[in-house]
């Protein structure tokens, strides 16, 4: 079976969602909206890497139960260069791209959540299933969150 390749890819694109919105949150600081949703946000993706991991032992899938995350020095070179395009006119073109990214990323996420329920089904694995169902709104929401925020911001950036 190749069920075990579905969890992984999910499992990788949860992880590089989390990053993203991370990166998110520490580049726009000066926006506290966006700093702590795209926080709060990510700690779903890094909740749902937790899980899959659980769920990939089942097939024999080796997956790292721990989150990726950004190492100590990176955080705090992102502190500084946050302070520093926070207030640049740049910031909120970079802040379009930003969202743009995290719109992308989590509607491959979605899809891929898509794929494992999909399997789940058709395996009858009604543990893996119940979880697509509790993490599948997440991505959801998350896809529709960045969706929203581009909508609100992109005419006043790209007509300023």
């Amino acid at each position: 079976m190749k069920i075990g390749l579905a969890l992984h890819e999910l499992h990788r694109s949860e992880n590089e969602l989390a990053e993203k919105l991370l990166h998110v949150s520490d580049r726009h600081k000066a926006d506290h909206e966006v700093h702590h949703l795209a926080r709060d946000l990510a700690r779903w993706s890094q909740r749902h890497v937790e899980e899959l991991a659980e769920a990939g032992r089942r097939y024999d899938v080796d997956l790292n139960p721990r989150p990726r995350g950004e190492t100590h020095l990176m955080a705090r070179a992102r502190d500084k260069l946050s302070d520093a395009v926070g207030r640049e006119p740049q910031a909120s073109l970079l802040l379009l791209l930003d969202l743009r990214e995290v719109y992308t990323r989590s509607a491959g996420v979605s899809a891929d959540w898509e794929l494992v329920a999909q399997v789940a089904q058709g395996v009858k694995d009604t543990e893996l299933l119940a979880l697509s169902k509790k993490c599948h709104p997440d991505s959801l929401r998350q896809m529709r969150w960045a969706n929203a925020k581009l909508k609100e911001s992109a005419t006043q950036v790209l007509v300023s």
